[in-house]
């Protein structure tokens, strides 16, 4: 290999081993990687940003806003309530959960399906004293057995294919993939009704760590005549206080949310403190502030400048590994965190020192307009809020004709799938179904970006020849047996799909699994079609797929529970794939 060979190889295994430690963002590793090689030569221009254009990519961002109008409109929430019902049995409820969810999840994508289903499926667990447990892994298993059966199942099946067409390959059909994917998600539901059922924790459901306003905040007034009158938040120290800290300020009314430290305080201000109860002595120490009694509690109010929202942090999120202090999350997101919990439990102690990390609650104090600026934000993977607006139910019929109009003129050969999806989010926005600021927020960006720089990055192992050299050990290993070369490509994807993102472990993959198969003769659809299936086969840790860190809590669930649970399931699938994909594209 030449120098340029041994830069791309050292330019991927560094963003590699930043996406596996998530030191940097996705999206900053990706496209830092793909600068790197645009400086030194490696690509030239054309080629580092060949995937901002590509086919695969403007699609999944079309599909982002078919998906947000069938949420906002409650389509899919008024399906899964007609279907689940009153349930049944465990195992007859575990199989009504996943029928519905792979479903639609083969359809639109798998995030807004898993978190319309989530209170649903909570509701009928505490209904029938069924710990949440037995069913939230099932529910987002389910999601991604459902994005292996069709082209739009997910993002990575559409920029493979995109990827694929764009190097002269013929592209997969709206339903082909389904051949292998049917198979693999029947195969994965009936482990999970058998010998997965037995694996499934059996916890009693974690419930809201935030029931009780009261046992989280504490109260404060400042003295008309005190010496706090006239000073700013930080010069009354109030500020760095260890184990509480100022969320809001009631005053004349309403109320002042995501208090700054330049905010000066005024006679007879509320201050509301969140935290560790115990410190109420120390708060009772600072001359100038008196403690508020019971019947006066402001955080017993209403106030119409005021929302108490939950959100749970994705892997996403940038302010991961730092603690609340040091984020500064206040003046970040515009809202202040008055309460934490951790595997379904608060917690307690100074809030400001704790470290964030993926999957944690933080219960927000922030303005009614707040949850429209972030429903969509990646760095939030649930976002509920009491008193939320009811979807636009009468336009749910109009969603669910877009989709079916989607798949109906792609299917029948009358547009392509770039086109059809450009025409659905345009009609999901033309009929109401989602305005035009929610479509907008919908497109999750930092996937995109992410998407456009692992093409760079592959398009380099192309170009310099590395994924040449890649390959030829792969056919040493696998020798003249192609399924064993399949084996090889499925198994080292479905563990870097573990380990980082599913679009990147997939791109930068194919040109691998392409050069292998060229290398031995053979065709390039079972290695197209491994990569998309093991790129979505993330069942073993919490974090491989962001559906799994959305049951995490809910389902009161353990990091070993993904292991135990998915390992097997892991395997199972690629059995099923391997064995499969060979006799339906044969080599």
């Amino acid at each position: 290999m030449g120098w340029e060979a041994w830069l791309a190889v050292a330019v991927i295994l560094g963003v590699l081993l930043l996406l596996a430690t998530e030191r940097l963002r996705p999206e900053i590793a990706v496209l830092g990687g793909m600068v790197v090689l645009l400086a030194f030569g490696v690509l030239v221009p054309e080629q580092a940003l060949s995937g901002f254009s590509n086919a695969g990519m403007i699609t999944v961002a079309a599909m982002y806003v078919v998906a947000a109008g069938l949420r906002e409109t409650g389509a899919i929430d008024l399906a899964s309530r007609g279907w689940l019902g009153n349930g049944g049995g465990l195992r007859w409820t575990q199989l009504k959960i996943m029928l519905p969810t792979a479903g639609l999840s083969a359809f639109i994508n798998n995030t807004p399906v898993v978190a319309t289903f989530l209170p649903v499926v909570a509701g009928w667990a505490r209904r029938t004293g069924v710990s949440p447990s037995r069913l939230m892994m099932p529910l987002s298993y389910a999601a991604i057995f459902g994005g292996m059966c069709t082209l739009v199942g997910t993002s990575t099946n559409l920029v493979v294919n995109g990827k694929w067409v764009a190097e002269g390959g013929r592209g997969l059909g709206f339903f082909e993939l389904g051949m292998v994917g049917v198979p693999c998600a029947l195969a994965g539901m009936l482990y999970l009704l058998t010998i997965g059922r037995r694996l499934l924790p059996d916890r009693e459901a974690a419930g809201s760590p935030f029931e009780n306003p009261r046992e989280y905040t504490v109260e404060m007034d400042v003295l008309a005549d005190g010496p706090l009158v006239g000073k700013t938040i930080g010069e009354a120290g109030l500020r760095h206080l260890g184990k509480v800290f100022l969320v809001e300020i009631v005053r004349d009314g309403g109320v002042v949310p995501a208090v700054n430290t330049e905010e000066r305080l005024q006679a007879e201000d509320r201050l509301v403190f969140a935290g560790d109860i115990t410190s109420v002595l120390d708060l009772q120490r600072i001359k100038g502030l008196q403690p508020v009694r019971e019947a006066d509690a402001a955080i017993a109010q209403q106030y119409p400048e005021r929302k108490l929202v939950e959100v749970v942090l994705s892997a996403r999120c940038p302010l991961i590994g730092q603690t609340l202090r040091d984020s500064r999350f206040h003046t970040y997101y515009g809202a202040s965190v008055v309460a934490m919990a951790r595997d379904g439990k608060r917690l307690r102690g100074g809030l400001g020192e704790v470290r964030l990390r993926p999957a944690d609650t933080l219960l927000l104090e922030a303005r009614p307009v707040w949850v429209q600026r972030h429903r969509y934000s990646p760095d939030f993977l649930l976002i509920s809020q009491h008193g939320e607006d009811p979807p636009r139910y009468e336009r749910a019929w109009a969603a669910w004709l877009v989709l079916a109009g989607i798949v109906g003129t792609v299917v029948a050969g009358v547009f392509d799938m770039l086109t059809a999806a450009l025409i659905g989010a345009g009609a999901m926005v033309a009929s109401g179904c989602v305005g035009v600021a929610g479509a907008r927020k919908s497109v999750d960006m930092q996937v995109l970006l992410v998407i456009a720089g692992a093409f760079a990055l592959g398009e380099a192992l192309q170009v310099t020849g590395a994924s040449a050299v890649i390959a030829s050990s792969a056919l040493a290993m696998a020798g003249d047996r192609p399924w064993l070369l399949l084996a090889l490509t499925y198994a080292v994807t479905s563990i870097m799909t573990e380990m980082i993102t599913n679009n990147a472990a997939a791109l930068l993959m194919f040109p691998i699994a392409v050069a292998a198969a060229s290398g031995m003769g053979l065709a390039h659809e079972p290695f197209v079609v491994t990569v998309m299936i093991a790129a979505s086969a993330a069942f073993s840790t919490p974090l491989g797929y962001q559906t799994n860190l959305m049951v995490a809590g809910p389902g009161n669930y353990r990091f070993l529970d993904f292991t135990r649970v998915g390992l097997p399931l892991n395997v199972l699938t690629g059995v099923v794939a391997v064995t499969l994909i060979p006799r339906i594209w044969p080599f």
